[in-house]
């Protein structure tokens, strides 16, 4: 049986009247990465701070290793906050010295060093490198005292495609090294590659729960017709036989049980095949289907 190394339990946290977490329960499982989804204003925040202790629910419960948070927890926990200060005019290999001193057993600079990929760059200052060197220099921090939960709160936020997927290995390796990650992002793809159980938030509660594959599969049986602006844009879109329709991003989405038979019926109006894709729904038609909004509002 996996081991449970954190629950979260019917927590709750107001602000004045505003209910940030409205009785929110997950577990996450020892060596696996759980994401944690939403958009603005969802609770995941709140939720995460309770978990770092930063502020206390009003009510519920959250246990390590099936017991209450002691003095100790914070030890096994490494954070990768979106913005960290750091001591002005040092080197990337400095400032790592500087966070391992603080803790009695930190891991070895070299590993740290290999872990997070910062070697091209190691020796030039903090403040000179890009975004995506930066980001992985943060988490080398957050993993400074080899600790045993790792939060990370959109570590890939405003990355280019290839830094974000750097990262990505990253996060693989911890997860394979038998450590635990929770993440929290807006991007769908990376909820999808990295997670094994995501949560989906949403008003402060906890909407949706399980592996990304296991929702597609219980809420979407269908496929996704896209269809760009044309002649038959308009006559399509008065057709509520063909199923569900919206649209997004400028194109007509066709969301159909019956591939086949809808895309006879588009070939008889003369419908330019060239324009028209057909793809697989994903997790942000999921969070769509279930709160009438994008995960980005």
């Amino acid at each position: 049986m996996t081991d449970i190394i954190l629950e979260i339990k019917d927590l709750f946290k107001s602000f004045k009247d505003i209910h940030a977490v409205n009785g929110a329960s997950f577990k996450v499982t020892k060596g696996t990465c759980f994401g944690l989804l939403g958009p603005n204003g969802a609770g995941k925040s709140t939720t995460i701070e309770m978990v770092e202790k930063i502020t206390s629910p009003d009510s519920g419960v959250i246990l390590y290793k099936g017991e209450k948070l002691e003095k100790d927890y914070l030890n096994n926990l490494g954070v990768q906050f979106q913005q960290t200060a750091l001591p002005p005019m040092l080197t990337v290999k400095e400032s790592i010295e500087v966070f391992r001193n603080l803790y009695p057993n930190p891991k070895s600079l070299e590993e740290l060093i290999t872990l997070c990929q910062l070697g091209s760059f190691v020796n030039q200052r903090h403040d000179k490198i890009s975004g995506g060197q930066r980001q992985r220099l943060l988490l080398a921090l957050a993993l400074c005292h080899n600790p045993e939960l790792i939060l990370l709160d959109e570590p890939t936020t405003g990355l280019d495609p290839q830094a974000r997927r750097h990262l990505w290995d990253i996060v693989r390796d911890i997860k394979s090294s038998g450590k635990s990650v929770i993440l929290t992002t807006h991007y769908m793809e990376e909820a999808f590659e990295l997670c094994d159980e995501i949560a989906i938030m949403d008003k402060g509660k906890i909407i949706a729960k399980g592996t990304p594959k296991e929702l597609l599969s219980i809420h979407f049986k269908n496929s996704i017709i896209q269809i760009p602006p044309g002649k038959t844009y308009d006559e399509i879109k008065s057709r509520s036989d063909l199923g569900e329709i919206h649209i997004k991003d400028h194109l007509l989405e066709i969301h159909t049980e019956n591939l086949n038979d809808t895309l006879k019926f588009l070939t008889t109006l003369g419908l330019d095949l060239t324009g028209l894709n057909i793809r697989h729904s994903n997790l942000e038609d999921l969070f769509i289907h279930l709160t009438g909004k994008e995960l980005r509002s």
